[in-house]
């Protein structure tokens, strides 16, 4: 039961997220929203390692360090720092100045075809089979059919933004197959995992204030608590959450969070800010829901014979 209500929690805030982002767009920023959001979930992540203190026990049973004190470890948590949250939540509150929050969180649903291509194409960690590679591209085509390229003459504000989101969740893709090539292996505890993964992109942040956090600011209850929503849960509490469904469930039974969060996104900007679709925004959403169950191994192409 604490599994599934992590999972569930987890799924809301991080489906969430986009009607946070368009709500604190009203106030502050995309460059604030995404600096707000990375120191405040790194100082969430920071009290509770400090108070728990995890460790992870060494070839000799003794605990190792809480954090890890090999100099390569922090330039690849460096590398992932910009590709974790730097780019992406900057591109995504970016893009959100342009496009409704139910359609960036439908491209956030891409994230899978992303890291498959990723950690097929430019890691190598990962091999696809045929009906994989036949969900790649049915993602491909549904996001072209999301785009609809057959309305745009020139690059307009809401094509552009949703190139945003694709190269956020291309960022996503390029984490994942970059964690699982120099870090995954590496033995550091779940949450100091996290807290470095978010803590190290708050001090890349930090460095970048003058040009992020710098501007008129018009806070109200709205704006503010959705700063500080997207920032301790979607950026902070979520990620323990999902240590915690990835250790009692694996990568494959946690990964299904793709398909909640967008059902979460487009309920959630439908009936609290109105927003509307499309024809082929939610034809193209189907595509790339069935393109990620066949890229995830979940659906298949036909049947393996039995070997008698």
């Amino acid at each position: 039961m604490s599994t599934w209500l992590q999972f569930l929690a987890m799924g809301l805030v991080w489906g969430a997220s986009f009607l946070f982002m368009k709500v604190a767009l009203g106030g502050v920023s995309f460059g604030q929203v995404a600096w707000s959001r990375v120191v405040l979930g790194a100082l969430a992540l920071g009290v509770i390692v400090a108070v728990t203190r995890p460790r992870v026990p060494g070839v000799d049973g003794t605990p190792g360090p809480v954090l890890p004190r090999e100099p390569i470890v922090w330039v690849h948590f460096l590398v992932v720092s910009f590709t974790t949250c730097v780019i992406p939540y900057l591109c995504f509150a970016w893009a959100e100045q342009y496009v409704s929050s139910s359609l960036a969180s439908i491209y956030n649903a891409t994230t899978p075809i992303m890291t498959a291509l990723m950690a097929t194409l430019v890691f190598r960690v990962e091999r696809l089979g045929l009906s994989r590679w036949v969900g790649v591209g049915v993602g491909i085509l549904g996001v072209v059919v999301v785009i609809g390229p057959w309305q745009y003459h020139a690059l307009t504000g809401s094509l552009a933004g949703q190139l945003a989101c694709l190269v956020a969740t291309a960022c996503y893709g390029f984490t994942f197959g970059y964690q699982r090539k120099f870090l995954s292996h590496r033995p550091i505890a779940p949450a100091t995992f996290a807290f470095l993964s978010i803590g190290v992109s708050a001090v890349v942040m930090l460095a970048l204030t003058p040009w992020l956090a710098i501007g008129p600011i018009e806070l109200d209850w709205a704006v503010g608590l959705s700063l500080v929503a997207l920032g301790v849960l979607g950026t902070g509490l979520a990620y323990i959450w999902n240590i915690n469904v990835l250790r009692a469930w694996g990568p494959t039974g946690t990964s299904t969070v793709t398909y909640v969060t967008p059902v979460v996104g487009v309920a959630l900007g439908v009936l609290l800010l109105g927003e509307r679709f499309s024809w082929h925004e939610p034809l193209g959403a189907l595509l790339v829901l069935v393109g990620i169950l066949l890229a995830q191994g979940r659906l298949r192409l036909g049947r393996r014979r039995s070997v008698e």
